[in-house]
């Protein structure tokens, strides 16, 4: 099982992405994975490749996650943790990240597929795709 993040996505999916060469790698060992992505990463998604993508294509988009991921929802109690998880951090580690963070402990995750290094700062988390 493995954790998606919105760096790798959005490099995958623009073509203008200094990173989307990189991306372009990774699909084949995604594909044969169990893939877990958060609401909040998909809003974080959507959001940024929204203007250039449009609403049809965002739509699709979010289909493909419906039918190919695990979707986790955040909850209170995440946040809650998350929050910790940020000050333990000093801010240094978004709070987005932090969210995916705790999602990952809970899920006893640890892969994930990022181009962020502040999930290098996690011992328990390997990152894939550097």
């Amino acid at each position: 099982m493995i954790f998606v993040d919105a760096s790798i996505i959005i490099a995958l999916i623009n073509k203008r992405d200094n990173l989307h060469k990189n991306s372009l790698n990774l699909v084949s060992y995604l594909e044969n994975q169990e893939k877990v992505i958060s609401n909040l990463v998909i809003t974080e998604i959507l959001n940024s490749l929204g203007k250039f993508l449009g609403g049809k294509a965002g739509k699709s988009l979010y289909d493909n996650f419906k039918d190919n991921y695990i979707i986790f929802s955040e909850n209170r109690d995440i946040y809650d943790s998350s929050i910790y998880t940020y000050r333990k951090y000093d801010g240094t580690i978004g709070f987005a990240d932090c969210v995916s963070i705790e999602i990952m402990k809970k899920l006893n995750i640890k892969e994930i597929a990022s181009f962020d290094s502040d999930f290098d700062k996690i011992k328990e988390i390997k990152r894939k795709f550097k």
